[in-house]
């Protein structure tokens, strides 16, 4: 992997968490694939299906208009790569910021450039004026 595929693979990301379209979902990721949505989770949600599932489960959609991220590799050291990003919600509106995360992602991928396996961490950032913790 370069960090032009990798990036084209977050822009493929961002575009299927845009559209929950489940066949854009699918392809980002092989059929084993594991995916964490947290570094403790376990175990992880696991395999093709299961990740496009809990990605298009109505419950658990963003309210489109009211989200997006913007991601970047960071470093890529053969098929594993490290991203950083932000994650934004806003308001109905679409525009009112409602909270906002700085997110980091640990990707490992096949030789076809499907994802393998998926970490992410993130924390919310504070609201200006709001205080931070120790």
């Amino acid at each position: 992997m370069h960090h032009s595929a990798v990036q084209a693979w977050l822009d493929a990301y961002i575009h299927a968490w845009q559209t929950y379209d489940p066949a854009e979902v699918a392809a980002l990721f092989a059929e084993d694939a594991t995916y964490a949505y947290h570094p403790y989770d376990e175990p992880p949600v696991r395999g093709r299906e299961a990740i496009v599932a809990s990605w298009v489960e109505p419950d658990q959609r963003d309210t489109p208009g009211t989200y997006s991220g913007q991601y970047e590799p960071i470093a890529v050291e053969g098929l594993v790569a490290v991203a950083r990003g932000t994650s934004r919600y806003f308001e109905a509106d679409g525009s009112t910021l409602k909270r906002e995360f700085d997110n980091l992602f640990v990707i490992r991928f096949d030789e076809l450039g499907r994802c393998r396996e998926f970490t992410e961490w993130y924390m919310e950032r504070p609201r200006k004026g709001e205080a931070r913790e120790a």
